[in-house]
């Protein structure tokens, strides 16, 4: 395979330059695109065992550490991805990028223009679409031809569904976890308080901010909402109830509840890592992602796909409710497609697929291991004509994978807040 059989663990990858840049959907030229890339797991002779995971919104290339690197940090899937892990590194050769238009190594709107400042609002707006053929790029200069898997959620599972149609022969099984195949308008109202949050910071000034002086409050403030949708009532009622608040930096207005608490310590913690701008290109991303846009609508396009395609919703999640999730199952399936629907019944709310690792392992599993002894998770009944096959996941305390107790604690690096 060449380059990847000397691929190191932690690199970067130049997949756009001046004699071959990348044209964004919209029309735009990127001359240089960097990806920061990591990779897991050994190659087998015919490369028949790569896996592709694409990380949500906030989220990075580091999925899990890596073992023979001493001192390597956890990772936001780290129950997940390693050696005998759903996604065994003993078995699979697994490669995750950071996004383009992120932050964490990749080039995006903070990345130096060709005229030697910061793009900041000069950099192009970018759509799903974008993201994924910049992931096609990635692999043709690794000289990847075949997939065994495609995993994401949230923001990565639009990818993951959208790569299935633009390179339908790509991958075997395309795992679409907690998103659908449109996003809906009640996300992308979301999406649109947490951009005028940060836009409203007068420390943003315009997006023109140095990286000492951020519109830190913005961003905290924009995480805030951002937690809600990643959670459920019953989570939260049952792991802040009425208490009073434990984290405190913020000032008060006549007291403060627990739940008031944990949202300013979320707030802090993401603005301290995250850029703002990256904040607001890639939350409208997520708004351009509709795989029948001026393809003719979702029912004509699903019938380009080829993979398996595993859809996992979440039946307490707000952000991409299980309705959607199932329906858009039932649409490849109606469209002579070979898709499956998984649901875990949890009130982790989106978080689910982050945090529920016993739960995700048995449907990753299940469709990755041939063999593997049956589960709840793992069953597949016949479809019937109205419904994608299903197979339900309940799941128990611990709570979003902590106690009330330690809600506000310093979290690992596996933590959810730090995946999305």
């Amino acid at each position: 395979m060449g380059l990847l059989d000397t691929l190191p663990r932690y690199t970067t990858v130049n997949v756009a330059t001046g004699d071959e840049p990348f044209v964004t959907e919209f029309g735009a030229t990127i001359p240089q695109i960097d990806l920061s890339v990591e990779t897991w797991g050994k190659l087998n002779d015919d490369a028949s065992n790569i896996i592709l995971v694409l990380h949500a919104l906030t989220g990075s290339a580091h999925v899990a550490n890596h073992p023979e690197i001493d001192g390597d940090p956890e990772g936001w899937w780290e129950g997940i991805v390693g050696p005998g892990k759903a996604i065994d590194t003993d078995r699979f050769f697994v490669i995750c990028a950071n996004s383009l238009g992120s932050c964490y190594g990749s080039t995006g709107p903070r990345s130096a223009a060709p005229d030697g400042g910061i793009y900041n609002l000069r950099f192009p707006q970018l759509t799903v679409r974008d993201l994924v053929n910049v992931q096609l790029r990635l692999l043709e200069r690794l000289g990847v031809t075949r997939l065994a898997a495609v995993i994401g959620g949230s923001l990565g599972g639009m990818q993951a569904v959208e790569l299935a149609v633009i390179a339908p022969a790509l991958a075997e099984t395309v795992f679409v976890v907690a998103a659908s195949n449109v996003f809906h308008a009640q996300g992308i109202a979301y999406n649109e308080i947490q951009r005028r949050a940060i836009m409203l910071d007068p420390a943003w000034l315009g997006g023109e901010y140095a990286p000492e002086s951020a519109p830190e409050q913005g961003v905290a403030l924009a995480r805030m909402v951002g937690m809600v949708t990643f959670q459920s009532d019953p989570l939260m009622t049952a792991r802040f109830g009425r208490n009073g608040a434990r984290y405190n930096a913020w000032s008060e207005f006549q007291g403060r509840y627990d739940v008031e608490g944990y949202l300013h310590y979320q707030g802090d913690k993401l603005a301290s890592r995250f850029d703002a701008n990256t904040y607001l290109y890639l939350s409208r991303v997520m708004d351009s992602h509709d795989i029948g846009r001026e393809r003719g609508g979702e029912e004509a396009v699903v019938g380009d796909i080829q993979a398996r395609v595993v859809y996992v919703g979440i039946d307490s999640d707000i952000l991409f409710p299980a309705s959607y999730v199932r329906a858009s199952a039932v649409c490849v399936q109606q469209a002579g497609g070979d898709a499956v629907y998984r649901e875990l019944a949890s009130i982790n709310g989106h978080d689910g697929f982050l945090n529920r690792i016993e739960e995700m392992s048995a449907i990753i599993r299940a469709e990755l291991e041939p063999d593997h002894a049956p589960c709840e998770s793992g069953r597949r009944p016949e479809a019937t004509n109205s419904s994608a096959r299903t197979a339900i996941v309940t799941t128990s305390a611990p709570l979003n994978g902590v106690s009330s107790a330690s809600a506000l604690r310093t979290p690992r690096a596996t933590s959810a807040s730090a995946a999305r």
